[in-house]
């Protein structure tokens, strides 16, 4: 674990939010029998990390992937665009889901530290568009198996509304909802709200309250998870 992070940990510097400014596994991943559910609750927690005791990290507004039931709460800040947390979601996540989510034994959260740039956070809207029409961790996953630089228009708008229409949204919706400007607001906030939760770097994971920096290999969040589950 301490290796991986060391690896990490210049772009990890690179990417952090006080420097720069804020500015498929489609069907084949996502789990049969996941449930999705809205909610804002609050959990109250009492891990630290160093001397900083965190003492609540919210759930967000955005669709619960796995039982809301579940006794370990999993909860990632990241950035579409960053490339850790795309290694994160390929080699880690996607082991979670299968092994831990559909078992009904995790959930799984997403909050938005879009924080790398412009397409960053129009990625973190995008998202946001899909998940008004029900699609929010599909779309979540093709902006992670599309990932190609940062800023250099991987993620641009004509892309973003090419990604609905893979999925069959509602075009004239997502358009609507992505060019108005809708969520732009809520991604601010959300980004404001991880450094209040002490991330200061993506990914970073709560896993019931305590927190796990970077793309921590699955074998590492494995045993933190059953640590958990006793």
């Amino acid at each position: 674990m301490e290796n991986e992070n060391n690896n990490n940990s210049s772009a990890e510097n690179k990417s952090n939010p006080l420097t720069i400014p804020i500015a498929i596994l489609v069907a084949g991943v996502l789990i049969a029998g996941s449930i999705w559910f809205r909610t804002g609750t609050k959990i109250d927690t009492t891990a630290s990390v160093g001397n900083k005791k965190l003492d609540k990290v919210e759930l967000g507004d955005l669709p619960i992937l796995g039982d809301e039931k579940a006794k370990v709460e999993i909860v990632e800040f990241g950035d579409y665009q960053c490339p850790f947390c795309g290694k994160f979601f390929k080699e880690t996540e996607v082991l979670i889901r299968e092994q831990y989510i559909k078992t009904g034994k995790v959930k799984f959260v997403w909050r938005d530290f879009a924080f790398l740039g412009p397409e960053s956070f129009e990625a973190a809207e995008a998202a946001r568009c899909a998940n008004d029409q029900g699609q929010f961790w599909q779309y979540h996953d093709i902006l992670f198996n599309r990932q190609s630089g940062e800023n250099e228009g991987a993620f641009s708008r004509d892309k973003l509304k090419g990604f609905a229409g893979e999925l069959g949204l509602n075009q004239t919706d997502f358009d609507g909802c992505l060019d108005s400007g809708k969520y732009i607001q809520a991604v601010k906030d959300d980004t404001d709200y991880a450094k209040t939760a002490g991330v200061d770097s993506t990914p970073s994971t709560f896993v019931n309250g305590e927190l796990v920096k970077g793309a921590v290999p699955f074998a590492s969040f494995k045993a933190l998870i059953e640590s958990k589950l006793k």
